[in-house]
């Protein structure tokens, strides 16, 4: 994992906040988030990284320290990209089984993406981390959009629109639903590009299963 502290360059920090310094911690973000996403944590080297971003690598330890850290940050980065905090703070038009519909369809277009599938086949890899880094990954992406449906789900039953009494299992079991074969054969190569048709009719079915389970009756 980290590298040990002998093979690390010893390095100075020059202090965060400067536009060049920002500027810099950007593209490394970047090109890390772009290599561990392609090649997985332990094909990754420092050296890659600093050669991708256009800078040496005694810049990339100044800003994140090790190998392990700049992954946490990476992945970070890549999970507020792939599942943005403002997915849920938009406010839904229309009737309860249309909001459903525009939050499934928003979510499956966000872990269909060829970053998204890249990123979850990454972290399912041997050798791609310690288990920390893995539930770092669960916090920053996974568990943050299941508890802003949870959110919206309480709104929903507080309206007397839905019967819920765990909001946080019924949210994911929506997200397992929006997922179902269609992802899974995403995930293993079998059906990279399903027709929009596909697409419309997984979505339609996985929100009308739900609201058989849990519409107020």
């Amino acid at each position: 994992m980290a590298l040990s502290p002998s093979a690390k360059p010893k390095v100075k920090s020059n202090g965060p906040g400067r536009p060049k310094d920002l500027g810099k911690r950007a593209s490394i973000l970047t090109a890390a988030r772009s290599l561990f996403t392609e090649q997985g944590y332990a094909r990754v080297s420092m050296d890659g990284i600093a050669a991708i971003a256009g800078v040496s690598k005694l810049t990339v330890y100044s800003h994140f320290g090790d190998k392990e850290t700049l992954f946490s940050e990476a992945i970070r980065a890549q999970c507020q990209h792939m599942m943005p905090d403002d997915l849920f703070e938009h406010e839904f038009k229309g009737p309860l089984r249309a909001q459903l519909i525009g939050i499934g369809k928003a979510f499956f277009s966000m872990i269909s993406t060829d970053a998204a599938l890249a990123t979850h086949r990454m972290m399912m890899a041997p050798g791609t981390g310690e288990a920390h880094v893995r539930e770092m990954y669960w916090t920053a992406g996974p568990k943050r959009t299941q508890q802003a449906m949870a959110d919206f789900l309480a709104a929903r039953a507080a309206d007397g629109e839905l019967e819920i009494e765990d909001v946080v299992l019924a949210a994911s079991q929506f997200f397992c639903l929006l997922k179902g074969e269609l992802h899974l054969l995403m995930m293993c190569g079998i059906k990279s590009t399903p027709t929009p048709k596909d697409v419309e009719r997984h979505i339609h079915a996985s929100v009308d299963f739900f609201l058989r389970a849990y519409a107020r009756r």
